[in-house]
């Protein structure tokens, strides 16, 4: 029996990472993680920055991270549009560190000019990054 599927297209402002089948996928709403799957009611929802986990058809899998944007569920499709969007094997694990130590230090050396949103942000971003990166190391191992 052939697995259900649902059509997956993932863009960014700069290109197309992925568009096809998929079983499933994990992503990181802005009230926290959702799973769609076929046959998911429709939702239109903001993307705080994180992961997506697409089940392809045929059971491969693929981490994309995602810096933001937003997601579409309709009945036969789901987009993600991204405002950043990288393969999780495309990620820079070094620099990930380094930017996620750069926001650690604005945060405990803080100072009257320290924009703690925009900081909280960096981290963020830097925190989930490297959260794809072990995830796709992972899939590596495999």
């Amino acid at each position: 029996m052939a697995a259900m599927t649902v059509h997956l297209d993932v863009v960014s402002a700069e290109e197309s990472l992925f568009s096809g089948r998929v079983e499933s996928l994990q992503i990181t709403g802005s009230e926290g993680e959702l799973g769609i799957m076929p046959g998911h009611a429709p939702l239109l929802t903001a993307l705080k920055p994180g992961m997506a986990r697409i089940v392809k058809q045929h059971g491969g899998e693929e981490v994309i991270y995602l810096s933001g944007g937003m997601l579409e569920v309709q009945p036969g499709n789901v987009t993600v549009l991204a405002d950043v969007a990288v393969r999780g094997d495309d990620l820079d694990e070094q620099a990930a560190l380094e930017a996620k130590q750069r926001a650690e230090e604005h945060i405990a050396n803080a100072s009257a000019d320290v924009d703690y949103a925009e900081v909280a942000a960096e981290l963020a971003r830097a925190v989930a990054q490297l959260r794809v990166i072990q995830e796709a190391n992972k899939f590596k191992k495999k």
